[in-house]
């Protein structure tokens, strides 16, 4: 097996994708594809996931994965929303691909990692209010997006 060299990054793309890295931490719970990352990184897919690649040594969608199963953790360790709940949450459609997914990263399955934490007997935040203050964040982004884009007053 041939190991490839070393590819450089150019030290201007590497704010862009600090850039796109960004838009998927915050987006995370969106249908995110590689043409939306390459598009906030001004770069083609393909160069966009050459660059990615080798700037964080993960692929993008292994990053956008990572940061989901990151957030379905804190959510099934504080809330008592149901796994399948904390699946369409964080941004999975499937529950067998989230489930797959979080036993990979975490080493035990979604169900199994929040009886854990039930179990310790912390006071659990429900889930109606978690679902709230996410509606209450997405208001207040696109009313902030709304003033920014909307024309100074003559």
């Amino acid at each position: 097996m041939t190991t490839r060299p070393e590819q450089r990054v150019p030290a201007d793309n590497l704010v862009w994708l600090r850039r796109a890295r960004d838009h998927a931490d915050r987006h995370y719970a969106e249908p995110l594809v590689l043409d939306d990352l390459a598009a906030v990184a001004g770069m083609s897919k393909y160069h966009f996931h050459r660059m990615f690649t080798a700037t964080y040594r993960i692929t993008p969608a292994l990053y956008v994965s990572e940061r989901r199963v990151e957030r379905a953790q804190d959510l099934l360790r504080t809330t008592n929303l149901s796994v399948t709940e904390v699946c369409h949450a964080v941004g999975f459609t499937s529950l067998g691909s989230f489930s797959s997914r979080f036993r990979d990263l975490v080493g035990e399955t979604p169900s199994a990692f929040q009886a854990r934490y039930a179990a310790a007997g912390a006071p659990r935040i429900p889930g109606c209010w978690v679902f709230m203050a996410g509606l209450a964040e997405r208001r207040t982004d696109s009313a902030s997006e709304e003033k920014r884009t909307d024309p100074e007053p003559s």
